[in-house]
């Protein structure tokens, strides 16, 4: 592909769980989907910066992350899906992702339930 060619929107799972992630990639994989993995912010901006993003999936509880923050500079460079989840003891932070702007904010363990029948919805968001 040349520079002169549109890329294709991406999907990103932000988490620096690495059997987390790999769970999440393996069932993307299972549906003929996929979804790239970052560890943390800086590494989701600069993919951002390569390939624009079309759905994004988030650990919530990740260190030093500002739920308020990556929602506004997420959805300013065009992500149509935003996608959080942690931990179900952490309500404040998920309560406050939902004040913010996150499309989906789920608990971890209702994340991973509800993950393959709404993967393609939520990468296939337009």
């Amino acid at each position: 592909m040349d520079d002169s060619e549109p890329k294709t929107a991406a999907s990103v799972l932000l988490c620096d769980d690495l059997l987390f992630a790999s769970r999440i990639t393996g069932v993307a994989k299972s549906l003929g989907l996929q979804v790239n993995t970052v560890r943390n912010a800086s590494a989701l901006e600069q993919f951002a910066k390569r390939q624009p993003i079309n759905c994004v999936l988030c650990d919530l509880n990740l260190a030093g992350l500002d739920v308020a923050d990556i929602a506004k500079s997420l959805k300013e460079t065009g992500v149509k899906m935003l996608v959080g989840f942690g931990s179900h003891v952490d309500g404040a932070t998920l309560q406050k992702a939902r004040e913010v702007g996150w499309d989906v904010v789920l608990s971890r363990s209702r994340f991973v339930d509800e993950l393959p029948g709404a993967l393609p919805r939520w990468i296939c968001q337009t």
